[in-house]
């Protein structure tokens, strides 16, 4: 049973490794969240998340951030190594479910070649 915790450490956390995906990674863009992602290969599976404040107020974009976090940690065990992942969230991500962001988010990755099928 491979265990299902998505701790800091697996979290892209500084500006530099931000811009480095936004620079030099590619794009998966849809309704609700987009998809930066980049191969990395000094590292294992990272991902970072941004909710702005286009999105609404903190309570908001602290409850899309948790979704989101929840959907990745679900599902980063069928993610390729060594990658490294940045999903924004648009401003239309506050007013959709759970599901449609999980929907979303695994079309996105799909798309993206870095989710297993």
């Amino acid at each position: 049973m491979k265990r299902l915790t998505f701790p800091k450490s697996r979290r892209l956390t500084r500006p530099s490794e931000f811009d480095q995906v936004r620079k030099q990674g590619r794009v998966e863009r849809g309704k609700f969240l987009v998809l930066g992602y980049l191969q990395h290969p000094d590292s294992g599976f990272r991902a970072g998340f941004v909710t702005s404040r286009a999105i609404g107020n903190a309570v908001v974009r602290n409850r899309v951030r948790r979704r989101l976090r929840e959907i990745v940690r679900k599902h980063q065990h069928q993610i390729g190594s060594g990658m490294w992942a940045v999903t924004v969230a648009r401003a239309s991500a506050a007013a959709a479910t759970s599901q449609e962001l999980e929907a979303e988010w695994l079309r996105l990755a799909r798309r993206a070649s870095i989710l297993g099928a």
